[in-house]
């Protein structure tokens, strides 16, 4: 079902520019677009060289929101490539006066352009798509293409976070890991019995643990 599109949303999002970078999607081949370097820089966004963690694909911004909150100390990033979805995220952000958080409506394909690379301390994969169909493998978010171009922005020893509730996606995910030479640290199968401090709970979250499902996660490093 295609999305409704909200209302006087080029107005809302313009509002919110200083809070969000709007890809310049010009260019449509993917590639050629990453290519055309417009690096943000962090100092000047956040008035301060505090570590930058990214989420990609942050949905309405419960999540980042929420890291944000809790680390005042950290710098957020948070990509979404629906500008119908982003404003929600944005707009929540400028509600609760964060200043620790930038928002980019950009495909992850982009993100080579505005990350400059070994700046990212962690990158955040919530609830990503798990596109099963065997064709869409490579618009997955932990398909290698994804992952090399992470550990390309991953500080030294910097981290991805992954919680799915897909356990296939989760087994195609480590497997991808592994052969991108991240080191898995840390994969559990059912967070309700093994919770940790500090969980952010997404919408797409308490909903699947309120229906029973399973939530699974990994913590992966780039090796050094």
């Amino acid at each position: 079902m295609r999305m409704h599109r909200k209302d006087n949303l080029d107005a809302r999002l313009a509002a919110c520019a200083d809070i969000m970078t709007g890809a310049d999607l010009t260019e449509k081949n993917m590639k050629k677009a990453a290519e055309m370097k417009a690096y943000l820089d962090y100092a000047q966004l956040f008035g301060n060289v505090a570590p930058v963690h990214m989420e990609v694909g942050c949905g309405k911004g419960g999540f980042v929101t929420g890291m944000a909150q809790l680390h005042t100390n950290v710098n957020f990033i948070a990509v979404e490539k629906v500008s119908n979805v982003i404003i929600t995220a944005c707009e929540g952000a400028k509600a609760l006066g964060l200043k620790n958080v930038h928002f980019i409506n950009c495909p992850a394909e982009v993100l080579p352009r505005y990350i400059r690379p070994a700046s990212i301390a962690r990158v955040y994969l919530n609830f990503s798509d798990p596109l099963p169909k065997l064709g869409y493998a490579a618009q997955r978010l932990t398909n290698p293409r994804f992952l090399n171009m992470y550990a390309a922005m991953l500080c030294r020893g910097g981290e991805i976070w992954q919680k799915t509730d897909n356990e296939e996606f989760f087994d195609y995910s480590l497997q991808s890991y592994s052969e991108c030479g991240f080191k898995v640290e840390e994969v559990c199968r059912d967070l309700a019995a093994h919770p940790f401090e500090g969980n952010v709970i997404t919408e797409h979250e308490r909903k699947f643990m309120e229906e029973g499902r399973k939530i699974f996660r990994a913590v992966v490093r780039v090796n050094v």
